[in-house]
């Protein structure tokens, strides 16, 4: 943990054993699972709408297909057909790739943040669909 990201967590214990956020709008209710703010600004309004109208971005349908791809292999009992999958998992880690390069989502600090709790996110849902 950094310098400031400690200095933060101690600042917010202390506020909670002083009893500052007892009575804050919200307490007790669920939190809102549509909280973009690890998405990075410029895109959150994009991908807002795309949710709206049930549209995957680009670079999240491929991650999506590269999990589906990656569990087919393990799975897979056939030679040939597992170097099928792997050639499209190939292609689709690589057009990952280029994409994020293109739109210069790797150079962002959010992205780093965001691309683990979706890697955990997806790598949970094969399992919650069983």
């Amino acid at each position: 943990m950094d310098f400031y990201q400690r200095l933060a967590e101690d600042r917010i214990r202390e506020a909670m054993e002083r009893g500052e956020f007892d009575n804050l709008p919200g307490k007790g209710k669920p939190l809102d699972l549509d909280d973009l703010s690890h998405v990075p600004e410029e895109l959150r309004v994009g991908y807002k709408l795309l949710k709206n109208a049930g549209v995957l971005p680009e670079e999240m349908q491929l991650r999506k297909d590269m999990v589906t791809l990656t569990d087919l292999i393990r799975s897979c009992t056939q030679q040939e057909e597992r170097n099928r999958l792997q050639r499209q998992l190939t292609e689709k880690q690589l057009r990952f790739k280029m994409l994020l390069e293109s739109r210069g989502i790797y150079e962002t600090s959010a992205f780093v943040d965001y691309e683990e709790k979706l890697r955990d996110k997806m790598a949970e849902s094969p399992k919650q669909s069983k």
